[in-house]
């Protein structure tokens, strides 16, 4: 799922080197922090909150699969 979530942000980003992604996994939810570089953090959430919700909803979806429940932040 990590990757997933690496390979999406680093085709949005200018800076994609400078993509973190790391994973907190508890029971039954994992938490994904996504870190980019300055100035790209208006690329990964989009106009309106619409390319971050985009990016959640395909998390939800992958990690529905694995029966635990996925949460992404993104942070710069």
């Amino acid at each position: 799922m990590k990757e997933f979530v690496e390979f999406i942000a680093k085709h949005l980003v200018d800076k994609p080197d400078e993509v973190v992604v790391t994973g907190v996994e508890g029971e039954r939810t994992t938490v994904y922090e996504l870190r980019v570089g300055d100035g790209d953090l208006g690329n990964v959430i989009g106009k309106r909150g619409q390319t971050a919700k985009s990016i959640r909803t395909l998390l939800g979806a992958a990690s529905a699969k694995t029966g635990k429940r996925a949460v992404l932040e993104i942070l710069e």
